[in-house]
């Protein structure tokens, strides 16, 4: 079993960033694909980024790219999400992710991970 726990959500103004942190337990994430998810209200949950068991490859929803960089530290077991330039649209709570798979591209369908962190906000005022 693979424990996650979200953390670094807030309040910040538009044009601002948050660093959102995911700490793991119980497993050692080296062969770990790990995800961000989010889900604003009223609306179904959606991909953000994911990045693969090396930290080789990465993928990011186009609504985030250039804004948000996902990073891992295997030795720290810790997935990372900087999130730069926030608008109002990034409102919604974070999830963090994790898949054992050991392929090179990070899967993108949430239904394909079996651990889920129990999420953190992220409000973005205008």
């Amino acid at each position: 079993q693979v424990q996650l726990v979200e953390s670094g959500g807030g309040l910040v103004q538009a044009g601002g960033s948050l660093r959102l942190s995911c700490a793991a337990s119980g497993r050692t994430l080296s062969s770990y694909t790990m995800g961000w998810f989010r889900q604003a209200p009223g609306k179904e949950r959606e991909f953000v980024v994911g990045i693969n068991w090396s930290g080789g490859s990465t993928y990011y929803a186009d609504s985030v790219k250039g804004r948000f960089t996902i990073s891992r530290n295997n030795v720290k077991n810790t997935v990372y999400l900087q999130m730069n330039s926030l608008e109002p649209e990034d409102t919604a709570v974070y999830y963090c992710a994790a898949r054992y798979s050991r392929s090179y591209q990070p899967e993108t369908t949430g239904d394909l991970y079996a651990y889920w962190g129990q999420g953190t906000q992220v409000t973005v005022s205008s």
